[in-house]
């Protein structure tokens, strides 16, 4: 055992002073070289990072001043501190496309809506209506609304629509508005030669205003095309813009140039002493309801969207003897809805439940087609989807107390106590009727019914009962929604019919921004650059 131990003991190698140290140095050259392999990939690492960094930040930058948002401030911190793009972390790619936010930028337009019932009556030459168009301000929008401007006959109603009328009034409320305001008679306006009638101008005149082979010719003279209004205008084609610019200059130059050669001399568009101040941008016509839509020339360019429609509630619930004509449109970014109504008749008890149907009816049935094209744009289809709704016309609503006691409270000048009777007002307040609309306060006498050609109403000469009507406020003016203020609320004094007509003036808010047409060019630029060959995903930007 001795022996092995010792022969072991032989065998095992011998280390000098000198080996250790070779040893140790070789040790420490390869540690030195592994080191110094990680600080040059660690040096090359931070340099990619940091250049990939600032690609990142450089690219938001970009965004961000496209866009309009704050920029990131570019602050160079040390790479091992991870807070430094939290923002950019955050970034999520698909908001890049998204709608931008938009103030509103409002603005303030007069708009005057009248009504009328003319009792199918036409307009003769004698009848002058600037005393009651022209009011101060100068209104940007006027919305006038005629009930019976033909005889409610069987003819009529059933047969044929007449509707040389309509054109008439169209002519006389042509020469109120673009007539001039600065008279030299203010109590007696002038009127044009042109408006009178055939057998009261001598055969030297020329062709008469009134002529009928001249109507059709006499309403193009001074309607805007309704190509321009009806089409959608928040179109982003700088194409479709500047098209439908191009059309708009050339109708205005026609309108100011006097228009067609063969139309009837009437001095609306370069005549001596007037302007074209107002022009014609929808106009709609059923049986006996008449309504028509003016604006100043300068605004024709922002409408939009004209629609129109009209629902039947006279005979057997569906002929236009009654019902309503609504015309729809969009004036900058802000939508209208204007509806002229004339609801069933009657002064027995129960009678007012059949207007409330008339208005429940029309609400329900009334539908404007889809015609715009910009994607995410909700134009309304239904009237009380509209942003601005103004209802006006006959409503036929009367009060609930007898002929004496109406005439009782009528010669005490007691409106108040007679407007506590008013079917309209009580069928409102009670929620049945019109529910959330506004009507301004009534400080006029009653505006139905009277006599012919006189100021007395027509019960005070009439001994039958059965043809003695009860006074009444049966032509009314409300509206729904946000953004109108009533300023007037008042009845003009003309005797041409039974009923006096009723007007209203407003200032109404409109959004005249750029709205969805800035969102939707930015969309468009944006969809063109290609995103994902430039921008990392969002989970990737540490795995570099």
């Amino acid at each position: 055992m001795s022996n092995f131990r010792n022969s072991s003991d032989m065998t095992k190698p011998t280390t000098t002073s000198g080996d250790s140290v070779k040893n140790d140095k070789k040790k420490k050259s390869i540690i030195s070289n592994i080191f110094n392999r990680k600080e040059k990939n660690n040096g090359k690492s931070d340099k990619d990072l940091i250049s990939r960094r600032e690609i990142m930040i450089d690219i938001e930058r970009r965004f961000a001043e496209r866009r309009g948002l704050p920029q990131a401030p570019a602050i160079r911190k040390g790479f091992s501190d991870r807070n430094f793009s939290k923002r950019i972390e955050g970034l999520n790619l698909s908001s890049l496309d998204m709608p931008k936010r938009h103030l509103p930028d409002i603005k303030e337009f007069r708009v005057f809506v009248a009504t009328w019932n003319v009792g199918g009556k036409p307009p003769n030459s004698s009848l002058n209506l600037e005393d009651f168009l022209q009011v101060e301000g100068n209104p940007d929008i006027y919305v006038i609304g005629f009930q019976e401007i033909v005889p409610l006959n069987a003819g009529n109603v059933l047969v044929l629509e007449d509707n040389e009328p309509a054109t008439k009034w169209l002519a006389l409320i042509c020469q109120a508005l673009n007539s001039p305001r600065d008279t030299s008679s203010p109590s007696q306006p002038p009127v044009d030669d042109s408006f009178r009638d055939s057998k009261n101008t001598s055969n030297g005149s020329g062709l008469h205003f009134f002529q009928k082979s001249n109507l059709k010719l006499l309403s193009k003279n001074f309607r805007v095309d309704s190509g321009l209004v009806k089409s959608c205008n928040c179109s982003a084609d700088p194409s479709c813009m500047r098209r439908r610019a191009r059309d708009i200059r050339e109708f205005m130059y026609r309108f100011e140039a006097g228009c067609d050669e063969d139309a009837p001399v009437t001095n609306f568009g370069g005549g001596i002493g007037y302007s074209t101040n107002y022009c014609l941008v929808a106009s709609k016509q059923m049986v006996g309801l008449f309504l028509s839509v003016w604006v100043k020339t300068e605004l024709v360019q922002h409408i939009g969207h004209l629609r129109a429609a009209s629902v039947g509630r006279g005979i057997m619930g569906c002929l236009g003897n009654k019902g309503c004509i609504a015309i729809s449109m969009s004036l900058y970014w802000t939508n209208f809805c204007f509806v002229c109504s004339h609801l069933a008749s009657g002064e027995k008890e129960g009678d007012e439940l059949r207007r409330n149907s008339d208005v429940a009816e029309i609400l329900k049935s009334t539908q404007f087609p889809k015609i715009c094209k910009l994607p995410g744009r909700q134009i309304p289809e239904r009237i009380l989807d509209h942003e601005r709704v103004i209802w006006l016309g006959d409503l036929n609503y009367r009060v609930a107390l007898s002929y004496d006691e109406t005439k009782f409270l009528l010669e005490d000048n007691d409106w108040d106590t007679l407007l506590e009777k008013d079917q309209l007002k009580i069928e409102k307040e009670a929620g049945r009727v019109f529910k959330d609309w506004k009507e301004g306060k009534i400080y006029f006498a009653p505006t139905y019914k009277y006599s012919h050609n006189s100021d007395s109403y027509a019960g005070e000469n009439v001994k039958s009962k059965k043809k003695r009507r009860t006074p009444a406020w049966c032509d009314r003016i409300l509206w729904h929604g946000d953004g109108i203020e009533q300023h007037q609320y008042i009845r003009g004094e003309s005797r041409f019919s039974d009923h006096r007509p009723v007007c209203a003036v407003f200032t109404i808010q409109v959004d005249t921004s750029l709205g969805g047409r800035g969102r939707k060019a930015f969309s468009a630029i944006g969809s063109r650059i290609p995103l994902d060959d430039v921008i990392p995903q969002r989970h990737s930007f540490y795995d570099f």
